[in-house]
This record gives structure tokens, C-alpha cells and sequence, in this order.
């Protein structure tokens, strides 16, 4: 265990400046520090050694310089933070000693001095793996859950349709969909991720849409009675097509749109006229207003996993050199499952 007091080296990822497209494994560059594993006289923070850290679409749009009512963009020079699975080093906090595995929003960098620890949480449950604290057990779990029961009012015999669903949160939608009784197909970008879709994640079908050249005709042969919940990941020209292919009081669950984060001019939906012909309901929804339900939705998902009755996948980088790499994959699709992390198990 690192000794409270003590000065130790701390590696840093630093956004050299804010993004345009794409974003660069040299968008970006490890520095290293030096930091006292010790917070301030009398102060309520935390010091944290960082374990696990996860790669998630949304920290593209931290990398721009808009601000907006949900995100605050990084600092140039600084390091970028995520949510991450840590320890505590040392504690001013009332809820949490030193010793104790926590989950939340950390820094990207060995250790992190965290000033307002009301935003993590203790991880009780360590029967499962700790990197599920930023996965299934997480917020890609808990957005999954929101999304797909209460935001999608799913139903028995829904048919289901999931962009991205290979990803951190589509491939536990599906498997949500086929516990519920629907009829599920995903797409992806690969064969390997169509294949996983099929095979591990129990979709009823799935396919490539790099490989159709209609994406609104691929739906109709996949939904010829047509959708009645879409849960989207990406937006763009999948959301349009989509639209055509809505059954009467369909539901569009806006998630992400993964599709338009790095586009300087996003793609636009040209056929919202659909959604009035067939009475569809468009939500989009911020997990962050649903953070209250955390417990409830704990003592739904462990005993799942427990029993195998749904399971994920992870795509884990091993050392903080390959943190950039790691969070680029996100982006041009390499990566297979949710992408996160690993610095230290222990």
C-alpha cells in the first residue's frame, strides 16, 4: 500500500490543445509529475491511487471548446479525467477511509487529488470484477437500464433495433431486450463484432453497416413489420433511416451520437416528418439526473451477472503509455467491447 506522506512519480495524459475532427493519439502526451500522496490540512478531499480508467465517447466532446449546460470542456495543458475505478491513499472525507475501492470521476494520471469526493462512490461488492465499476456496474450499465426500461417503456414482443452494439452500452441493451421478450438485431462495423453480437450477446440477428449501401433499406429487411423502439448510439444517417422504418407510437431513445462528435458540420435528419405520421416519441436523457436510482439498479444487475444471465465484454489496454492509444479506438471503431484502462490491479 502507498505510504500517506509520501512524494511520489505520477504520469499524466495532457490534451496539448482543443480538437478538430478526429481526434490523435497527438492530440495528446504523457507527462510526468511528482505528487505528495497527502491532501491539505483540514480539507474534505481525497488522494487516490487510479486502477482502472474508462474510455468513453463523450470525453471527444470535452475536447472542444464550447461549453454546454452538461460539459465542461478540458483544460489544454492539463490532464483530461474520465471515470475510473481507484483506491484511497488518503482520506478527509467522512465517507471514506484509506484502503477503501471507489468508482467516479478521477484524472487521468497515476494518482489524483480529489477535492470534492462527493461524486464517488464505494464499491461494496467485490465478488464481480472492479473494472465493471466502469462498465456494467456503471454508468455505461446504469445509462443502459434508464434508457432501455424507463426511457424506452420497454414491452414483451417490442421489436429492437441498437446502433453501436457492440459497444460499452449497446451490447447490454440487447441482452436487456432479449430478457424482456423482444425481438432484437444490432448493428456494427466489423464481422468479428456482427459475429459477437450473434454469438455471445444473443441478439436474434445483426449486421455491417459499413457494408449496405441503403441503410433504410437493410432495416426494412431486418424489421419488414418495422421498429418499435430504436435505442441510439449514433445518430446521423442511422437515425434518419431509422425514422422511415418507425412502427405507429414508436420510441427513439437518444443516447449518443457518436456518429457527429468529431464533424464540424454535423449530418442532418431529414425525415422528423415520419415521426409525426406514426406518433413517435423522441427522448433524449442525461444519466446524471438518474444517479438516485444507483442502488436499485445494483440489486437488479449483480445477481444477473452472478447467475450469467448477461455478459460483457471488455477491451482492455494494459499501461498508462497506451492511454491515448486506448481512447482513440473508441473513435475509428477498433476497439471490441468497452474499452477501458488498466494502470494498476492493486
Amino acid at each position: 500500500m502507498e505510504e500517506r506522506g509520501a512524494m511520489v512519480s505520477n504520469k499524466q495524459v495532457v490534451l496539448r490543445d482543443y480538437v478538430s475532427g478526429f481526434p490523435t493519439v497527438e492530440d495528446m502526451e504523457v507527462r510526468r509529475g511528482e505528487m505528495k500522496l497527502e491532501i491539505p490540512r483540514g480539507s474534505k478531499a481525497v488522494v487516490v491511487k487510479n486502477l482502472y480508467l474508462s474510455c468513453d465517447a463523450y470525453m471527444r466532446l470535452l475536447m472542444n471548446r464550447t461549453t454546454t449546460d452538461l460539459l465542461t470542456p478540458y483544460t489544454p495543458g492539463s490532464p483530461i479525467s474520465g471515470f475510473g475505478v481507484a483506491k484511497i491513499v488518503d482520506s478527509g472525507s467522512p465517507k471514506f477511509k484509506v484502503g477503501d475501492l471507489v468508482w467516479g470521476t478521477t484524472g487521468w494520471e497515476e494518482y489524483s487529488l480529489i477535492t470534492n469526493p462527493e461524486g464517488l462512490s464505494k464499491i461494496e461488492h467485490t465478488d464481480v470484477p472492479l473494472s465493471y465499476y466502469i462498465g456494467i456496474l456503471g454508468i455505461p450499465g446504469m445509462t443502459s437500464y434508464v434508457g432501455f426500461y424507463k426511457v424506452c417503456s420497454a414491452k414483451k414482443g417490442d421489436t429492437v433495433f441498437i446502433s453501436a452494439a457492440s459497444g460499452a452500452i449497446g451490447q447490454i441493451v440487447g441482452q436487456f431486450a432479449k430478457l424482456t421478450g423482444c425481438y432484437v438485431v444490432g448493428c456494427a462495423g466489423s464481422k468479428e463484432k456482427v459475429d459477437l453480437l450473434k454469438s455471445k450477446f444473443g441478439f436474434d440477428d445483426a449486421f455491417n453497416y459499413k457494408e449496405e449501401r441503403e441503410l433504410a433499406a437493410a432495416l426494412k429487411r431486418y424489421f419488414p413489420e418495422g421498429i418499435d423502439i430504436y435505442f441510439d448510439n449514433v445518430g446521423g444517417e442511422m437515425l434518419d433511416a431509422v425514422l422511415v422504418n418507425m412502427r405507429a407510437h414508436g420510441r427513439i431513445t437518444l443516447c449518443g451520437m457518436v456518429s457527429q462528435y468529431s464533424s464540424d458540420s454535423p449530418v442532418g435528419v431529414t425525415n422528423l416528418m415520419h415521426a409525426i405520421y406514426k406518433r413517435v416519441r423522441i427522448e433524449g436523457f442525461a444519466i446524471a439526473d438518474h444517479m438516485n436510482e444507483y442502488s436499485k439498479f445494483l440489486e437488479f444487475m449483480l445477481p444477473h451477472i452472478r447467475e450469467g444471465k448477461i455478459v460483457y465484454i471488455e477491451d482492455i489496454a494494459e499501461g498508462f503509455e497506451n492511454g491515448p492509444s486506448a481512447l482513440v479506438r473508441i473513435f475509428n471503431g477498433r476497439n471490441v467491447g468497452k474499452q477501458l484502462v488498466v494502470l494498476a490491479r492493486e
